[in-house]
């Protein structure tokens, strides 16, 4: 069986993350207004990410883990961009500065999106180096 994690954006453009294991009746269900609250006062919303597991804790766990990411390390998820999770997974003492630009890196790659991501799927856990090999790629 397929457990989904997912991320909506909703009209206010705010993100909301859930988890189901059938992932069509869910969308049906948030886009009718009986999936959240949440969801319900900012329709209507779209599917931006989603990604799944074989077994439902998994998916709980991941759904958990991205409620308490920030907006940008979200934004990086959906854009696919490992190298903007990976910053944003460092505590903010333990990021490079960005705000002079002498350190070599390429402050617009890494710092937080102007834009809206485009849809697609990646695994977090080979960017945060956690053991979470059961989240896949969506088919």
């Amino acid at each position: 069986m397929q457990f989904w994690v997912y991320i909506l954006r909703c009209r206010d453009g705010s993100y909301y993350t859930g988890h189901t294991d059938d992932l069509e009746k869910r969308l049906w269900e948030h886009r009718e207004g009986l999936a959240s609250d949440w969801t319900k006062r900012r329709r209507p919303v779209e599917l931006v990410w989603c990604d799944w597991t074989g077994e439902r804790y998994d998916a709980l766990a991941f759904e958990r883990r991205v409620k308490n990411w920030s907006r940008a390390k979200k934004q990086a998820l959906i854009a696919g961009d490992w190298e903007r999770v990976g910053y944003f997974a460092r505590p903010p003492h333990e990021r490079p500065s960005t705000t002079l630009g002498t350190n070599g890196l390429d402050v617009s790659r890494i710092g937080p999106s102007t834009s809206e991501p485009a849809p697609t799927s990646f695994v977090p856990s080979e960017v945060e180096a956690r053991p979470s090999a059961s989240v896949k790629n969506t088919p």
